[in-house]
């Protein structure tokens, strides 16, 4: 089986998961939160900064974000920062904007 290729048949289950992720990249302040997460480590008040929007709500979406392993965090002192989970979200996010950007 090449690289790209899809395993057949695929579980139910599978794509019930991997409609769960599509609609975690659905909502306009996750996607926004990840792109600015693409390019660098920041804390919740960084986020809410860049975005003009409050903590609770850039918290309320990196539990979402982090529930789906789409950002992974990394504690120093009483500060949080968060950044992509791997390089799949990334290779996920760039072409997703090659794909709108057409």
């Amino acid at each position: 089986m090449h690289k790209h290729e899809i395993e057949h048949p695929i579980k139910e289950e599978t794509l019930y998961n991997l409609a769960e992720l599509f609609k975690v990249f659905g909502d306009p302040t996750r996607i926004r939160i990840l792109y600015i997460l693409s390019s660098q480590e920041l804390c919740v008040q960084d986020i809410a900064d860049k975005l003009t929007m409050t903590q609770s709500a850039i918290s309320h979406q990196l539990r979402i974000l982090k529930q789906m392993s789409l950002v992974k965090y990394r504690r120093d002192g009483k500060t949080v920062y968060y950044s992509l989970a791997d390089d799949h979200v990334s290779t996920i996010m760039k072409q997703g904007l090659e794909h709108v950007c057409e």
